[in-house]
């Protein structure tokens, strides 16, 4: 490990700790394949195929070890609400007893299941996975019409008013939807968000939209934005309020999906470039993927919750209970993590938003303490996305977020790119950032683009 975290030495990489355990199949005799396939609600199929050590009981902690967190990195990337496992079904069974309901993994079982696939979790042993079926999604890129598009975040609204293609009119609103009890708020909000973009063209032919979150076919499954509603009005006015919005506007077409997504597809129209991974450094770690021929696909992308630190102590997610997951490194809480370790005093009780503007404000000032957060944080950074490029193909990587706001996020690439550099020159990955114009109207072009006109 060429470049230690200035705050955090201890740090494991991911990437680093699996390209051991890789050299030692290579090397050790009786090592075998092992196949993992995830489906999907939508009956599609994501395989992912690998080779693990004899399992012997000098090799059995290492296998579960590197299988489980394979396996949690994939299902918050690829989702899936049914797991076969093909090659070690010793291995298969361990991880069938973690991810039931009273198990390690039983938030996974219920998020992945209940909440986003609506089916209960299974993890099963089998002699062969099936073969894949990986559909991308066809959307975006269509710019033709009068068109809408909208962006839902945890504390703006944005959208902009297309005519074929030209950007007549955008803004940003103010809100605060986190902690609104009342679904009436969010449905009343998005729809005055639409009625002002509309003003300015004269028609309105389709209507596209992207927020933080699970969308499955335009229905909400799981998201930050409605976390104050209660489980009975969610499934009575939040799972199928674009449905009601899209009524509204006599049935035109309408397509949301995450914002992470967006991101990505955002970067690519302005880039002329596919093979894009966005990352979006705010609240919490959003992430999208264009793959190399343009799409979309039917991933979840939460990479919030995929784990990029091995070591058995790593920091755990207060939400999901895992240890090592990116939240924790690349988000306002990482930041609020990391600077009583360089010796900044904040009130504990300070929302993570406000301990973030005072980081920032130190870095304004030249302070070397702050300093030293950003320059950990493109450490971490840097092997987080080497790691990614294992699982995606990257040719460009769009970094956004308030916190690469402000001088610190040129420390973040800065680090970053050295430790791509030193440690993994045959990764030829783009590190970019968004001009001022994408910035203003990026996402809700691509997210006006979204849908297809009939």
């Amino acid at each position: 490990m060429r470049h230690r975290p200035r705050l955090d030495p201890d740090f494991v990489p991911a990437v680093l700790w699996n390209r051991n355990y890789a050299a030692n199949v290579a090397k050790t005799p009786g090592s075998k394949p092992l196949a993992i396939s995830l489906e999907r609600g939508d009956s599609t199929v994501s395989v992912y195929r690998t080779n693990v050590l004899p399992q012997t009981a000098e090799n059995s902690a290492l296998n579960i070890r590197y299988v489980e967190r394979l396996l949690k990195f994939l299902l918050w990337q690829r989702g899936g609400y049914r797991v076969l496992i093909a090659g070690a079904p010793d291995i298969a069974r361990q991880i069938q007893t973690m991810c039931s309901p009273g198990g390690e993994w039983a938030f996974d079982h219920d998020f992945m299941g209940c909440k986003v696939y609506g089916r209960p979790m299974e993890v099963e042993a089998c002699e062969e996975v099936p073969e894949p079926r990986d559909a991308p999604v066809p959307l975006g890129r269509n710019l033709d019409g009068c068109r809408i598009g909208f962006d839902l975040g945890g504390s703006d609204r944005k959208c902009a008013a297309l005519l074929d293609g030209k950007v007549v009119f955008s803004e940003e609103v103010r809100w605060d939807p986190y902690f609104q009890s009342d679904p009436q708020y969010h449905y009343d909000g998005i729809r005055e968000t639409l009625r002002r973009a509309a003003e300015h063209l004269p028609r309105v032919d389709a209507i596209g939209g992207s927020a933080a979150g699970v969308y499955v076919n335009n229905e909400v499954r799981v998201a930050s934005l409605f976390r104050g509603v209660s489980e009975d009005d969610f499934e009575k006015r939040v799972r199928r309020i674009f449905f009601d919005l899209q009524k509204e506007w006599g049935g035109i077409p309408f397509e949301v999906v995450n914002d992470g997504e967006v991101t990505a597809l955002a970067g690519s129209m302005a880039m002329n470039d596919n093979a894009v991974l966005g990352i979006s450094l705010g609240t919490s770690l959003a992430a999208g993927y264009v793959d190399p021929d343009g799409h979309i696909r039917p991933w979840l992308n939460e990479l919030a919750f995929a784990p990029v630190d091995y070591r058995e102590n790593a920091p755990a997610d207060e939400w999901s209970g895992d240890a090592g997951c990116g939240v924790q490194y690349f988000s306002q809480q990482g930041v609020a993590r990391l600077a009583p370790l360089a010796g900044i005093e904040l009130p504990a009780e300070m929302p993570f938003a406000e301990q973030l503007v005072e980081v920032q404000k130190l870095m304004a000032e030249g302070d070397p303490k702050a300093r030293a957060i950003y320059e950990t944080i493109g450490t971490y950074f840097g092997y987080a996305v080497a790691h990614y490029a294992d699982f995606y193909e990257i040719r460009n990587l769009l970094i956004l977020g308030r916190v690469t706001s402000g001088e610190g996020g040129g420390v973040i690439l800065e680090k970053a790119s050295a430790v791509l550099r030193d440690e993994f020159p045959e990764l030829a990955i783009r590190l970019r950032t968004p001009d001022e114009k994408d910035k203003r109207h990026g996402q809700a072009v691509a997210a006006a683009s979204l849908p297809k006109l009939n």
